[in-house]
C-alpha cells in the first residue's frame, strides 16, 4: 500500500472537529523493541540498571512518536513502553496490591489457551504517586500533537482485581472499596489536567467480558449477578469521572481481551449496549469489531447521537492486513445505526497489552497504522 500522507492539509481536512477522537485513531500500546524488552529483563535478572532501562526507554519512545506522526495520526502515546502490562502502571503508583495467579486464561482461534499473574486488591487503596503523570509529561514535551493518555477503567479494577477471601480481608464492605478506588481516578485526573492533558482513555474489559454468555455464566457460579455489575460499573465510572476538569475528553476502549494474540471473551455489545453507551458519561466509544466475535453493528443504535465511536476494524492480533475497500463498506454499514460523521477508524486494540506484543512485525504494525489513516482520509478527507 502507499504510505500515508502528512501533510498539514491532509490532516487538517481530517480532524475536522477541534477535540478528539480523531478519524484516525490507534488505542496505545504499541510493539516494543527487542532491546527494550532484553533490557528489561536485565533489570529483573539483575544484570542491568534502571538507569540503563531508563534510556532506552526514552529512546524508544522518541521513535514510537516519530513513527505516530509520520503515519499521520493526531492522538500520540508513548506507545505504552514503560509498562509491562496495560494496566501495570497503576498498581506501580497505588497502594494496596499484591500480584497472584489470575483466575482467567487466555485463548485463541486454535483453542490453546494461556495462563498469567495479575494484580489482586490485598489492601487499602491509596494513590501514592502519579499514574500516568510522568507517561504524559514526557510525550508533551516532545510532540505538537495531542498526548492521549491511557489507563485502566474502574469496573476491571474490580473485576479482575478483587479477588474473594482476599481482597474481603481489606475491604469487609466493597462500597468502600468502590469509593476509595473513584477517589484515586479523581485524583488522577485532576493532576492531569493541572498538567495540561486534555485526552484520556478508559480500557475496559469488563465491560466487553460481561457480553459473553461463558464469562456471564462463570460470574454467576462465583457468586454474582452479571447484569448488577453492569449497572454498578457504570456507576463505578461516573463516580470516578465527577470531578472531571473542563476540556477533558474521556473515552474508553471495550476490550474482548488482548495478549499475545489471544483473547478472553466474545459476544456482541447487546448485553451492555443499553446501560453502558447511554449511561456512562464519557465523550466516545472505542469498540472492537474485528472479527465476528463483536456481533453486529446493530447495538450502535444505543449510542447517544451527542458522543462518537471509534470502529476497530483492523485487527491487532495478526499481521494480515485488511482490505481497505472492505474497511470502507463495513463503515458504511456501522454508519446505518449511528451517524457516520460521528464515527472514526481505529484498529481493535493495542499491538501490545503485554510487552511481549502480539505474533507481527514492525512493518506490519506500521502498515495497519498507514491502513487506518489511509481509510480515515478517503471516507472522512
Amino acid at each position: 500500500m502507499t504510505e500515508a500522507s502528512d501533510t498539514p492539509e491532509v490532516r487538517e481536512r481530517m480532524n475536522t472537529e477541534a477535540r478528539p477522537p480523531f478519524r484516525a485513531e490507534h488505542i496505545g500500546s504499541l510493539l516494543r523493541p527487542g532491546v527494550l524488552l532484553q533490557a528489561r529483563s536485565g533489570v529483573r535478572d539483575g544484570t542491568r540498571s534502571s538507569d540503563e532501562l531508563r534510556q532506552l526507554e526514552d529512546e524508544a519512545i522518541l521513535e514510537a512518536i516519530a513513527l505516530q506522526e509520520a503515519v499521520g495520526l493526531e492522538g500520540i502515546t508513548d506507545g505504552e513502553f514503560r509498562r509491562h502490562i496495560y494496566f501495570g502502571h497503576f498498581a506501580a503508583a497505588v497502594a494496596g496490591f499484591e500480584e497472584m495467579e489470575a483466575e482467567m486464561a487466555f485463548r485463541d482461534g486454535s483453542g490453546s489457551s494461556m495462563s498469567y499473574r495479575t494484580d489482586v486488591v490485598a489492601g487499602k487503596l491509596r494513590r501514592v504517586r502519579g499514574i500516568a503523570s510522568a507517561e504524559y509529561e514526557f510525550v508533551r514535551a516532545h510532540t505538537s500533537r495531542t498526548p492521549k493518555v491511557t489507563l485502566p477503567s474502574p469496573g476491571g479494577m474490580h473485576y479482575f482485581r478483587w479477588r474473594r477471601g482476599v481482597s474481603e480481608r481489606a475491604y469487609p464492605d466493597v462500597e468502600e472499596f468502590y469509593a476509595d478506588l473513584a477517589g484515586v481516578y479523581r485524583e488522577e485526573l485532576a493532576d492531569l489536567a493541572e498538567l495540561g492533558a486534555s485526552y484520556v482513555q478508559l480500557d475496559d474489559v469488563a465491560l466487553a467480558l460481561l457480553c459473553d454468555p461463558a464469562r456471564r455464566a462463570e460470574t454467576v457460579a462465583r457468586g454474582d449477578d452479571p447484569d448488577d455489575l453492569i449497572d454498578r460499573y457504570v456507576e463505578l465510572t461516573n463516580a470516578a469521572l465527577a470531578d472531571r476538569p473542563d476540556g477533558m475528553v474521556i473515552g474508553m476502549h471495550f476490550c474482548r481481551g488482548n495478549n499475545q494474540g489471544k483473547w478472553l471473551g466474545a459476544g456482541s455489545y447487546d448485553y451492555v449496549a443499553e446501560r453502558a453507551f447511554s449511561e456512562l458519561d464519557v465523550d466516545a466509544f472505542f469498540l472492537e469489531y474485528d472479527s465476528d466475535r463483536a456481533g453486529t453493528f446493530d447495538a450502535l443504535r444505543f449510542v447517544p447521537d451527542s458522543k462518537r465511536v471509534v470502529l476497530g476494524l483492523v485487527t491487532s492480533k495478526t499481521a494480515d492486513l485488511e482490505d481497505a475497500t472492505d474497511i470502507e463498506r463495513r463503515i458504511g454499514e456501522a454508519a446505518e445505526y449511528f451517524p457516520g460523521d460521528h464515527l472514526s477508524l481505529s484498529p481493535q486494540c493495542g499491538f501490545a497489552s503485554v510487552e511481549e506484543g502480539n505474533p507481527l512485525t514492525p512493518s506490519a504494525q506500521r502498515e495497519k497504522l498507514e491502513l487506518v489513516v489511509e481509510v480515515a482520509e478517503r471516507v472522512w478527507g
